[in-house]
């Protein structure tokens, strides 16, 4: 994406898209790290002449480097099957509690963390001499400079929230080596220059800086969510769906941890305190076991179909793992004895009113939690275009929702480059430009409050 700022200027182009598919191998599930980084080296090119480049990402994921800074094996893919019932054996050494309230990190069993336990006796980690997380690792390739981000450091379940800086009482206790991480940085560091090859190879004239922008893509996201005041609520949609605040300091309290919310850190000294969905991970598992059909036409049919006729908990771990979620989806209704969804559209209008749920269920959970009040929900990235899932999610969560802008993660890493380099001042700033240039859509609760309420509770009830 090619962004251009300036006064009462914010937009964006797309200069290259390109797959992202893991590969499924004999040791398991791994990403093509090298066909990304070509990705990104013919987006580079496609963009043509920039100012400053700067790279988001997803979070907990990491490339291992050797002493002459050659990678060291395809990364492995956060759905890989290896942590699977590694977290018991860290809480074996370090209860969860304690965890939770040095690191203020909800569980997730793929957390850098559970995947540091899993590979230590490994032939790669033992050889290791540097860890990058994937935005770190692209970054190193294109500058040969190594830094560690400190939004998505705060992933790994490995920092301290209030002090910013890594939990080396923690790391010592369960033997991770924090040598292995570069230095960290934060939003608006400078990262370097690209590299002369890399110059040659995109035809781009140097020097052209490397921006360190928020680069767990979600704290992106939520650095360009436009909200007016302090009184809102987010959800970055997507793959996943992350509900949440904004706020000053982490809540660790024994009733956050077991609400399982997070506390990943985010632009200026904030705090992303938010809740991990499955998000629209579902539908599109759907949708690829359907065939790939219209989209539009199916949410159309979904939306005939009855409200809140089947749920399913939507956090659910088992539907994790990619394949037949249609399937599993069905069992699921028919396990908790509800009607069983059969059509596309029915389980389509199930998945959706799941995902309401689930946003309503977190964005009450967290008001409560922090104490803090909401008047608004911004919903942001790529479900700001499925009008069915932004409605139902203000009738759930009984809020007015304010949906857009759909790339909020770009809009976030270019605004703290252009910040960076002057042509922007603070975060309300940035929020006042993107509220001014972007489109934004509103959807006002309606309904019966009253059916979402029960909804939830029964779901509460099944998943408690």
């Amino acid at each position: 994406m090619v962004g251009r700022v300036g006064p009462g200027l914010l937009e964006l182009t797309e200069a290259h898209r390109f797959p992202n598919r893991p590969v499924r191998l004999a040791e398991g599930l791994r990403w093509d790290v090298l066909g990304l980084y070509a990705g990104v080296l013919d987006g580079l090119r496609a963009a043509g002449q920039v100012d400053s480049v700067g790279i988001d990402g997803w979070a907990v994921d990491y490339g291992l480097l050797d002493a002459d800074g050659a990678l060291l094996g395809n990364p492995v893919h956060y759905r890989d099957a290896r942590t699977e019932g590694v977290a018991e054996k860290v809480w074996a050494t370090v209860p969860a509690a304690e965890l939770y309230a040095a690191t203020g990190i909800q569980y997730a069993p793929f957390n850098t963390l559970y995947q540091l336990a899993a590979a230590r006796s490994t032939v790669q980690l033992a050889a290791a001499e540097r860890l990058l997380l994937v935005p770190d690792l692209l970054t190193y390739w294109l500058t040969g400079e190594q830094g560690t981000e400190l939004t998505n450091a705060s992933t790994t379940q490995l920092v301290d929230p209030r002090t910013r800086d890594w939990s080396y009482g923690v790391a010592d206790r369960l033997g991770v080596d924090l040598g292995l991480f570069a230095p960290l940085r934060r939003p608006g560091d400078p990262a370097g220059v690209l590299r002369p090859e890399v110059l040659e190879e995109t035809g781009l004239r140097g020097p052209v800086p490397v921006t360190t922008v928020a680069s767990h893509d979600t704290a992106s996201a939520v650095a360009a969510v436009p909200a007016v005041g302090e009184r809102f609520a987010y959800i970055c949609t997507g793959t996943w769906s992350l509900a949440g605040l904004e706020l000053d300091a982490p809540v660790l309290t024994g009733a956050s941890r077991a609400a399982n919310f997070t506390n990943e850190l985010g632009l200026d000294g904030t705090v992303r305190y938010l809740r991990n969905i499955m998000g629209l991970w579902l539908l599109q598992e759907c949708v690829r076991a359907w065939g790939d059909p219209d989209l539009g036409e199916l949410l159309r049919e979904a939306a005939e179909v009855p409200a809140l006729r089947s749920v399913v908990d939507a956090g659910d771990a088992g539907f994790l793992a990619p394949g037949r979620m249609p399937e599993r989806i069905a069992a699921a209704c028919r396990d908790s004895g509800q009607p069983v969804p059969s059509t596309p559209a029915e389980i389509t209008r199930c998945v959706l009113d799941s995902l309401a749920l689930a946003h309503g269920r977190a964005v009450a959970e967290a008001r409560r939690l922090a104490d803090h009040p909401v008047d608004v929900v911004h919903v942001v990235g790529g479900g700001t275009r499925n009008a069915l899932l932004c409605q139902l999610t203000a009738d759930a969560c009984g809020l007015p929702v304010v949906a857009g802008p759909t790339e909020a993660a770009a809009l976030g890493n270019v605004l703290v480059q252009a910040r960076a380099h002057g042509l922007v001042g603070d975060r309300a700033g940035m929020r006042r430009l993107l509220a001014r240039t972007q489109r934004l859509s509103r959807y006002e609760p309606r309904g019966d409050a009253a059916a979402w309420r029960a909804a939830g509770a029964r779901l509460a009830a099944r998943t408690a």
